[in-house]
């Protein structure tokens, strides 16, 4: 496999950037230049066919880059801070705060643009082609997802949603061992994979499923069903109300929701409402039982069973973790 090659798109975009770096296809952090801007890009390489940026920086006035990535790849970005304009093969794409975009680019002409004085806070995963493929095969050496098929004879194709709940504890715990030293390579690459493997289901496998007996009409009812259980995750409906409401009935709103998410409603639910209340304890400004309470948990005792189970801790331990860690 050709995974060298693709790291000449990050170097590439370093070099426009005039950003002068100490190593080739190497982990190492680069500070903006002063007359440019100021912050800072973290580069990861946790394998040779994987690298992470994260990007925290602003620049003094408007930026407009221009480049052409050299080799065929797959990025995974998401953004915390700071909106991005990309001009790509001459379609405008918009990267806003709280986004998750993956993209397919086969050598397209991109155009970057970025507002002065502006703070920028980004995380990009990218990979080969050859290990995208190697990751969409199955056990017995299949494979049902192809980069070319994507895009369809296009140079660049992109998908985008909000950043999900599973992904942000992900993040997290990500963006903590980057900057802890002495965590190892193997740590970072298991977070990228989690990431990846979180993308790739909710773009391609549950967007792409051809063996699917659902139509249209039903996926969209059972989408918003997804939609409503998350907005309002402490005092959900039943699973009568929630049919009633998107006009679907139970039984097939049962069957419908396992097969696209590949859990049962009240299965996904509980496991968004322990995702929440992580990152709600990880800001460690609201206390055990108040995040209980914020994610549908009228028994303290029972949330804390729930979380432990999940997370392998209980939640009053990892609050007074987290607080430590913030105070490092």
């Amino acid at each position: 496999m050709h995974t060298a090659d693709f790291h000449q798109n990050f170097d590439h975009f370093f070099d426009v950037l005039q950003q002068p770096r100490k190593n080739a296809n190497r982990t190492e952090h680069i500070t903006l230049q002063a007359q440019i801007g100021e912050g800072t890009i973290r580069r990861f390489v946790p394998r040779c066919d994987m690298e992470v940026v994260i990007s925290e920086y602003s620049f003094h006035r408007n930026v407009i880059m221009n480049l052409k990535p050299e080799e065929p790849m797959i990025e995974l970005s998401y953004c915390f801070q700071g909106a991005r304009e990309l001009s790509l093969s001459g379609k405008r794409h918009e990267h806003l705060p709280g986004s998750c975009t993956l993209q397919f680019m086969n050598k397209p002409e991109a155009r970057f643009e970025f507002s002065g004085n502006q703070s920028f806070h980004m995380l990009g995963i990218g990979i080969p082609v050859a290990t995208f493929h190697h990751f969409m095969e199955d056990a017995c050496g299949s494979k049902s997802i192809d980069f070319d098929h994507i895009l369809g004879g296009q140079s660049f194709r992109m998908f985008q949603e909000t950043i999900d709940p599973s992904a942000s504890v992900i993040l997290q715990q990500f963006m903590q061992s980057a900057q802890t030293n002495g965590t190892k390579n193997i740590e970072l690459e298991c977070r990228v994979l989690e990431l990846l493997s979180l993308a790739f289901r909710s773009f391609l496998y549950e967007r792409s499923s051809k063996s699917t007996k659902l139509s249209t009409s039903d996926m969209q009812k059972i989408r918003l069903a997804h939609d409503v259980i998350l907005d309002r995750m402490a005092e959900p409906p039943t699973l009568l109300e929630l049919s009633r409401l998107i006009g679907l009935n139970d039984y097939k709103l049962k069957i419908g929701f396992k097969e696209m998410y590949g859990t049962t409603v009240y299965g996904y639910l509980r496991n968004k409402r322990l995702e929440k209340a992580f990152l709600l304890l990880q800001k460690g400004n609201i206390s055990v039982n108040d995040t209980s309470c914020a994610v549908g948990y009228s028994n303290p005792s029972y949330f804390a069973e729930a979380f432990r189970e999940k997370f392998g801790i209980n939640p009053g331990e990892f609050v007074k973790r987290a607080y430590v860690s913030m105070q490092l």
